[in-house]
């Protein structure tokens, strides 16, 4: 019998080599294992865990002035309403120098504005947008010249293009990562204090080339950009979260991610729109959210955004359209778009308004057991249920 046992021992693994999971507590009062109130303590505690471990962040507003990012495996959960993650005031400088591809250090006009840690932003007037800018960390600041990591993604021409560096960037970040919980965080950009970038590279919340994430009960609010973006993912859950007053877009699931579930969420007074498919969004469920008073559109759906759901949702008093299928070529359009139970009312402002606003070429779209209408007697301005433009 000793043997026997001995050898199933052997055979077993070690069950003492999983280490169990923990809790890692930062906050700004009390007891924690961080103490702190910026993304500097918020960053220390995100990299003690380990694959299982839950951070709590406790309730109180953390001053950011990077990102903080958050590893492989773990839940983060603050507050709701009381954890309050807020972007600090930005600065800007023009660069004294063209900013090269693959730079590590750049000549700073003003560049005593800048300090080690921070978070910036590269570009210039053309290289300004999307996947174009560079977003990277100061690492050492010497005299008029800035040290970053990581390097620059493209060339930034200062004489021609107002090649400069701003202090932007995404706030709460899933990047390169899987298996993640974000649950009960505020994450304010303070908007009126900085300048804008982008879903591509930034939003209040943030994921990136990540996959089997879930935000849940969270707020992405007044970022100058978009409230909760995601690109290059697959299996990202927005579940019961707000995302509002923010200058681009509300929801953005973008760049080839894939069976994306948006459930019971509020997006509302965006300055552009509400819920926005960008380029090649498939096999996506949108439902039971509600989509309201954005400046432009509450759904927009365009390259290659194929085969999604949208079951149960409102989307009301948009400044354009409730839903807008973009233009594009045949083969790259949002064919096989599904719209069963939805409300989509008082979309459109004094020139033009729609319910549905189709533009060449989306085809396979089903719109079944929707209500359509303007319910205002005085002032109606979704003049069309469903309007198909012509080819031409």
């Amino acid at each position: 019998m000793a043997l026997l046992l001995a050898g199933t021992l052997a055979c077993n693994p070690n069950r003492s080599s999983q280490p169990a999971p923990r809790t890692i507590a930062v906050a700004q009062s009390g007891s924690a294992h961080v103490m702190g109130s910026d993304n500097a303590a918020l960053q220390k505690a995100a990299d003690m865990l380990r694959p299982g471990d839950t951070l709590v962040i406790g309730a109180g507003t953390y001053s950011m002035e990077n990102s903080v990012f958050i590893p492989s495996g773990v839940t983060v959960r603050g507050e709701p309403g009381k954890t309050i993650l807020q972007k600090g005031r930005g600065v800007e400088s023009a660069l004294a120098e063209d900013g090269d591809y693959g730079e590590s250090q750049l000549r700073v006009a003003e560049a005593a504005k800048f300090r080690p840690g921070m978070g910036v932003t590269i570009l210039d007037d053309v290289e300004r947008s999307g996947w174009d800018v560079s977003v990277t960390t100061v690492t050492a600041v010497e005299g008029n010249l800035i040290r970053i990591h990581p390097t620059t993604l493209r060339d930034y021409n200062l004489e021609e293009q107002h090649a400069r560096i701003q202090n932007t960037f995404p706030i709460l970040c899933v990047v390169n990562a899987e298996n993640v919980v974000l649950e009960g965080v505020t994450v304010d950009g303070n908007k009126d204090e900085n300048g804008y970038i982008d879903g591509c590279r930034g939003g209040a919340i943030y994921i990136y080339n990540s996959r089997n994430v879930t935000v849940r009960n969270c707020v992405a609010r007044n970022y100058n950009g978009d409230g909760i973006s995601f690109q290059i993912t697959d299996n990202i859950r927005v579940l019961d979260c707000e995302s509002h007053g923010n200058t681009g877009l509300g929801i953005h699931p973008g760049t080839g991610s894939n069976r994306p579930v948006v459930k019971n969420c509020r997006t509302h007074h965006n300055g552009q729109i509400g819920l926005f498919l960008c380029w090649r969004v498939r096999h996506g469920e949108f439902t039971d959210n509600v989509i309201e008073e954005n400046g432009q559109y509450g759904i927009s759906i365009g390259h290659k955004d194929t085969d999604n759901l949208f079951v149960n949702n409102t989307v009301a008093r948009n400044g354009i359209a409730g839903v807008h299928f973009r233009r594009e070529t045949f083969k790259n359009s949002g064919h096989r778009n599904t719209f069963r139970g939805n409300t989509i009312i008082d979309n459109g402002n004094a020139r033009e308004g729609y319910g549905f606003l189709i533009e060449p070429h989306a085809t396979g779209i089903v719109i079944e057991n929707n209500r359509i209408a303007d319910t205002r007697t005085d002032k109606p301005t979704q003049r069309h249920a469903i309007h198909r433009k012509g080819s031409a």
